[in-house]
């Protein structure tokens, strides 16, 4: 749970209490270095490093030198992997690249048998991300930023420093002589989240001192309303069924219909959410689901990546284009059953 008052890097430390064996996801950077140190000499021989090469700039081997010499100091075992993280049609830079990221580094871990893996992310990361998904007009999962514990391909991953701040980690290094990495990309105002840091950030620290934690105090509090509509998502889609009975869908309010839909369609597609509506996709299935009154009625919408389909009774989704339907039977314009 995010600290009410600034957590210092040592006090985050003494609270964080992981299942061991653990791993450090170390990218070189001040956090993951912070991180990987204190995790170390707090734990000595229950503690490895994994390091992904993302190969997407020229200081990418300069990361990874510095993790092999850092490994090599504190004596932590470091496993290296590189990762083809470029990004596809339609898909943002930076998604690729933590999906690439978070695959390879749960591949690592399971073949090390650790007990969880450790982020480095941080009070500004937090405040990063939050701000991120208010300028997205996201809703409460994505206001509730980053959780401190999540489970992600199968490996469970803790962030323990959500509570302190990036000034404070690099001072907490400085103050031992420990050297970290400064990434170039972060410097490059093209990216969003690089705006806010440099731009957005400071201008909320002058104005508003204690952001840090007030912001987080509302993405918990985000995450606890989003939990508790998860459960009653999980209740009607135990009730409308898998695949969705489009008569059982009509008995629910719309603001339900929209949670189920949501829920049903997060179960469809894996990691990768290809399945995940847009506002406006979801928007416009609902519209189709409320004029659904006859058995002639077609439904088929673009939804995620894939496409949802009236399939009789029921609503299906399908992960690429499926062949056309057979037309209604001729005279078949029945109320729904």
């Amino acid at each position: 749970m995010p600290c009410d008052k600034s957590c210092d890097f040592d006090a985050a430390i003494a609270r964080f209490e992981p299942p061991l064996p653990l791993a450090v996801a170390l990218s070189g950077g001040a956090d993951s270095t912070a991180l990987l140190r204190a995790c170390a000499a707090r734990w000595p021989g229950q503690v490895k490093a994994l390091h992904v090469n993302h190969g997407l700039q020229a200081a990418a081997d300069d990361f990874e030198r510095h993790c092999i010499a850092l490994c090599a100091r504190l004596q932590v075992p470091l496993r290296i992997t590189r990762v083809n993280a470029r990004h596809g049609p339609g898909q943002s830079p930076e998604e690729a690249a933590r999906q690439a990221r978070y695959a390879a580094l749960a591949a690592l871990a399971l073949d090390e048998g650790v007990a969880a893996v450790a982020l480095g992310h941080h009070a500004d990361d937090q405040a990063e991300t939050l701000l991120l998904a208010l300028s997205r007009g996201a809703g409460l999962r994505g206001l509730s930023a980053m959780p401190a514990q999540m489970q992600r391909h199968g490996v469970p991953w803790w962030r323990p420093l959500l509570a302190v701040g990036a000034d404070e980690i690099r001072s907490w290094l400085r103050a031992r002589g420990q050297a970290w990495v400064e990434d170039p990309s972060n410097a490059d105002a093209q990216y969003t989240r690089n705006r806010i840091r440099t731009q957005v950030l400071p201008a909320l620290a002058a104005a508003l001192p204690a952001f840090r934690q007030t912001f987080a105090r509302s993405a918990a509090h985000a995450a606890q309303a989003q939990a508790v509509l998860d459960e009653v998502a999980d209740e009607d889609l135990a009730r409308v069924g898998q695949p969705p009975r489009i008569a059982a869908l009509q008995a629910l309010s719309q603001a339900r219909q929209a949670h189920v839909l949501r829920r049903w369609l997060a179960g469809q597609d894996g990691p990768a959410r290809a399945a995940y509506p847009s506002s406006a996709q979801l928007q416009a299935l609902l519209v189709q689901i409320a004029a659904c009154r006859t058995r002639g009625h077609r439904i088929e919408l673009r939804v995620g990546s894939g496409q949802v389909r009236r399939d009789a009774d029921v609503l299906r989704w399908y992960n690429c284009q499926p062949s056309p339907p057979a037309p209604p039977l001729a005279g078949d314009s029945g109320p729904e059953a």
